[in-house]
C-alpha cells in the first residue's frame, strides 16, 4: 500500500454476511493493512444515520455552551477519565515521555454504562458514574445511543481482526464482557494567535487500547499519520465511513505483527493563525479491566516467544491516560 494512496476501505457488511471465502479474503487484506500502517476505513457498517447525526449535533451544541456552563461538567478529580476537559488540559505527547506545549483542544468523555459485579479498588477509575451535562437536554440519551452502537460495531470489527489473525471469529469475545471502553468528543476551536513551537491541536501519539472508531470532521482536515519512512500523511474522511486504527494493546497482543501508528491533529499550513473549528468523535474500545493481555498464539515468533510481558489491561490503560493530564 503506497502512502500516496488513500487508507483502504473495508466493507464490514460483506465480512459479516459473506461466504467463508469472502471473509477470509477480507481478513487477509486487513492483516496486510495492519502490518503496514494500522489505519483503515469501515463502510457499510449499518449504523443508523440519525444516531450519527444526533451525536454530531448534540456534541457541537455542548461545545458551543459558555465556559461556565461547560465547567459544570468537569470531574472533581482532575485525573478522572470522565466529564469535560477544558482547553489545553491535556498533552498527548506526554504519553510517550515527550514534553510539548498543551494540545489546542477541549473534550468531553464518558466511560462504561454498566459496572461489573465484582469490585476492585481501581474499578472506580473506569466504572465510576458518568457526568451528564444539563445542556443540551438530549445529551445523555444521544450519547448512550451512540455508545451502544459503537460497542456493537467494535465487537464486529474484533471478529474481523480475529479472522485476520487466523483465530476463531469469536476469539476476543471473552475479553469484552465488562469492557472499559470510552466515548469522547473533541473540539478544536479556531486559534487567533500563533501556536507555540511543537504545539498541535493534538500532539503526536498512539492510542492505548485495542482499537479506535473515529468519526472525523467531514469538512476540516488535520488528521495525519506517520509512515515508517518518517513522513506525515493526511487522512481524508469519506461520507458514512469510520476511520479505524489499532492501539498499543493490539500491537502487544500481536507481538508487533500489527503496528500502532503515530498520529496527530495539526492545523493546515495556510490556516496557522486562524484555523477553522474542527470536531471529531472517538470510541476507544478497551478490554475488561482485569483482562490479561498476552501474545496471541498465532503471533508468537519462530521460537514461540513474545516481545512483551503479560499486562493487566486496566492498570496499563490507567497509567497511560494519567500521564497526559496537565
Amino acid at each position: 500500500m503506497s502512502k500516496n494512496q488513500s487508507i483502504p476501505s473495508i466493507d464490514i457488511n460483506s465480512f459479516l454476511h459473506g461466504t467463508d471465502e469472502e471473509r477470509d479474503k477480507i481478513g487477509q487484506l486487513v492483516d496486510e493493512i495492519c502490518r503496514q500502517v494500522g489505519f483503515l476505513k469501515i463502510k457499510n457498517h449499518g449504523i443508523e444515520e440519525k444516531i450519527i447525526n444526533d451525536m454530531w449535533l448534540v456534541s457541537e451544541e455542548f461545545f458551543s455552551n459558555t465556559e461556565n456552563e461547560k465547567n459544570k461538567a468537569k470531574p472533581i478529580d482532575h485525573s478522572s477519565p470522565r466529564g469535560y476537559f477544558p482547553m489545553q488540559s491535556e498533552t498527548l505527547t506526554k504519553s510517550r515521555g515527550i514534553e510539548t506545549p498543551p494540545d489546542l483542544k477541549e473534550a468531553f468523555s464518558i466511560g462504561p454504562l454498566n459496572s461489573p459485579a465484582t469490585k476492585n479498588k481501581n474499578n472506580d477509575f473506569f466504572y465510576g458514574k458518568n457526568i451528564w451535562p444539563s445542556s443540551p437536554s438530549s445529551f445523555k440519551k444521544v450519547w448512550i445511543d451512540y455508545y451502544q452502537a459503537m460497542q456493537q460495531l467494535s465487537l464486529e470489527i474484533m471478529s474481523l481482526f480475529a479472522v485476520s489473525l487466523n483465530l476463531e471469529k469469536d476469539y476476543f469475545d471473552r475479553y469484552y464482557t465488562h469492557h472499559i471502553s470510552a466515548l469522547r468528543a473533541l473540539n478544536y476551536p479556531p486559534t487567533k494567535t500563533k501556536q507555540l513551537p511543537n504545539q498541535q491541536r493534538a500532539g503526536a501519539h498512539t492510542d492505548y487500547g485495542s482499537l479506535t472508531i473515529l468519526l472525523p470532521d467531514p469538512n476540516v482536515g488535520g488528521l495525519e499519520v506517520k509512515y515508517a519512512d518518517g513522513t506525515w500523511v493526511p487522512i481524508q474522511s469519506e461520507k458514512n465511513t469510520f476511520i479505524i486504527n489499532i492501539g498499543d494493546m493490539m500491537a502487544r497482543w500481536t507481538n508487533d505483527r500489527w503496528v500502532s501508528t503515530l498520529h496527530r491533529v495539526t492545523s493546515c499550513n495556510e490556516e496557522t493563525l486562524s484555523p477553522k473549528r474542527r470536531q471529531s468523535i472517538a470510541y476507544f474500545q478497551n478490554p475488561n479491566f482485569d483482562a490479561e493481555i498476552s501474545c496471541l498464539p498465532t503471533c508468537l515468533d519462530k521460537n514461540n516467544q513474545s516481545k512483551y510481558q503479560d499486562i493487566e489491561a486496566g492498570l496499563y490503560l490507567m497509567d497511560r491516560f494519567k500521564a497526559t493530564i496537565n
